[in-house]
């Protein structure tokens, strides 16, 4: 399957409402669509730090979403980016589509100057550690929130 990479745009909102949804279902997460328009709101703004590129196939379906955005890494006097939501719905699984966005997010920050590409992802998600394995570096870092 040919997948091309792109930024989203204001037309896509349907296609990418569904893949977001599928991935807050994925997460067993609740997501209202006044969650999902604030979020969509976001990537389309300019001047939000959210960030976003979609998977298209030949047939101009998309098929899987990546959010992306800076951070600052102060003890390396540097700049990261955060890949905060990686999907790839299960029929376009195994297409590699996976690898072309996170390649689209790491050349994105290459032509910013950023170090590091990073993301975290649940310990029991197998089948996609499977494919971050063969893409980036494993940390020895634990996270932890402040649910406030």
């Amino acid at each position: 399957m040919a997948v091309t990479i792109r930024r989203p745009v204001k037309d896509d909102r349907e296609a990418w409402e569904r893949l977001y949804e599928g991935y807050a279902v994925f997460y067993g997460v609740a997501q209202t669509p006044e969650m999902r328009a604030r979020v969509w709101g976001w990537i389309l703004d300019p001047a939000h730090e959210t960030e976003a590129f979609v998977a298209e196939d030949e047939d101009g379906g998309l098929t899987g979403l990546a959010h992306f955005r800076a951070f600052a890494r102060p003890l390396s006097a540097s700049v990261g980016g955060f890949l905060d939501d990686l999907f790839v719905p299960p029929e376009a699984r195994g297409r590699s589509v996976a690898d072309a966005l996170i390649g689209a997010v790491a050349a994105e920050g290459r032509s910013r100057g950023w170090t590091v590409i990073r993301w975290i992802t649940a310990e029991d998600n197998y089948r996609a550690r499977a494919v971050y394995d063969r893409l980036a570096d494993r940390t020895k870092w634990v996270t932890y929130d402040v649910r406030l």
